[in-house]
């Protein structure tokens, strides 16, 4: 059985700190806030479509 010195665990602590900081960061670059950024943009839209139903489109008043 291998023993390691204090030096190595914490080269290894900190390299698979960094690896899983770099997943975290791929997953919400990527995966999370480009889904929250539709969701945003498409909530928005709908609350646009959904006043021009009640009040009707913007523009002059109708004759």
């Amino acid at each position: 059985m291998t023993e390691f010195s204090t030096e190595d665990l914490s080269a290894h602590a900190r390299k698979s700190r960094r690896r899983s900081e770099l997943v975290m960061f791929l997953v919400l670059a990527f995966g999370i806030w480009p889904v929250v950024a539709i969701g945003f943009v498409a909530g928005y839209g709908f609350l646009v479509w959904m006043y021009q139903i009640i009040f009707g489109p913007p523009g002059p008043l109708g004759h």
